[in-house]
């Protein structure tokens, strides 16, 4: 059986006791305070909105809220100089369109070519550009010690290193010259002809060739070579139309006799060889014997058994046979040697 309505004149049911207290609000914790706080001040009214009777709900959107409000100053653009914004705006614009860039592209690559390679790479950064290196001649040399090339070709490389436009540098060693084009052979220098000249002047002749050093010796062995004179070249190492690849290292060597003195045919001469000891042949015995006694040897003249090739004698027309078994002859012109 239901209950009658409270219309019906039956008192109205209440809740049981104790009743819920009613929440007490503070002076702080007013609505119109919390707001206007997060406007003016959105930390201190973060705070007030969490002391509120507000649902979690409101007060998790307050804080995000007033949180962008008060962070998004500080992520806009700089303030502007307020003398630069009293100028004229057509002044601003005109200098913003005059003025140049801050990093403008560099400009057409100065040339480094006969630059030393270490100072042309530091040259080449320095103008805003990396640089390679490669051996411009037909070898397929690496550059470890760039201070011992020179630069002969430059082109643009075909791909950059880093971020900078790249040039790359065709190299040969110092001391060596320019191919004709990048990739063919060196033209090294060849030796020129010394044989003849003073020593004084085929050493100005080999001066540019820049050897390690250049050696003067006497070209006779039993002849000592004063420490000056006017010596004329009679031998040379290297020889006449050899090439010269590596000077720094090469030592030039020239054989020269004293003035009025003829050279001798071949090296290692002596000016005033001993005298040849008389051969104890039985054949050598025989030919003189011949010759004494009318043979075909006539006065003054004969053989004189093992003999050495260009060496000086002292009896015309005698006859000497080399170790080899070659036959050769006391005679001129000059001053006479053995000769074929």
């Amino acid at each position: 059986m239901t209950q009658p309505s409270p219309a019906y004149g039956y008192p109205q049911q209440l809740p049981p006791h104790p009743y819920p207290p009613t929440p007490v609000r503070r002076w702080w914790q007013h609505p119109a305070l919390v707001i206007t706080t997060l406007v003016v001040f959105p930390p201190g009214g973060i705070a007030l909105a969490w002391l509120s009777h507000w649902s979690r709900t409101k007060k998790i959107i307050a804080t995000v809220l007033a949180g962008l409000w008060f962070i998004t100053p500080f992520l806009g653009d700089p303030p502007k100089n307020p003398q630069g914004d009293a100028k004229p705006q057509t002044v601003a614009t005109a200098a913003a369109t005059t003025a140049p860039p801050s990093s403008p592209p560099p400009a057409e690559p100065p040339s480094f070519v006969g630059q030393n390679l270490k100072t042309a790479k530091a040259a080449a950064y320095d103008a805003g550009y990396n640089a390679l290196s490669h051996d411009a001649s037909d070898n397929d040399s690496g550059q470890w010690d760039d201070d011992n090339w020179k630069v002969c070709f430059q082109t643009a490389a075909v791909k950059r290193v880093g971020t900078m436009p790249t040039l790359d540098l065709g190299v040969v060693r110092n001391e060596a010259p320019c191919p004709a084009k990048d990739g063919k052979p060196i033209p090294y220098p060849k030796m020129p002809k010394v044989v003849g000249q003073s020593l004084a002047k085929a050493s100005a002749t080999l001066d540019p060739l820049a050897f390690q050093a250049i050696e003067a010796d006497s070209a006779y062995t039993d002849v000592t070579l004063p420490a000056a004179g006017d010596w004329t070249v009679c031998f040379q190492e290297p020889t006449a139309g050899e090439e010269v690849q590596y000077p720094k290292t090469t030592t030039a060597y020239l054989k020269v006799t004293a003035p009025g003195t003829a050279c001798p045919k071949t090296e290692f001469t002596e000016l005033h060889p001993a005298p040849t000891a008389p051969s104890t042949n039985p054949d050598d015995s025989d030919d003189a014997s011949s010759s004494s006694s009318g043979g075909p040897s006539s006065s003054g003249t004969g053989s004189v058994g093992t003999i050495t090739p260009g060496a000086y004698c002292s009896t015309p027309g005698s006859t000497g046979v080399s170790k080899t078994g070659v036959l050769y002859t006391c005679k001129g012109p000059d001053q006479e040697r053995w000769r074929p």
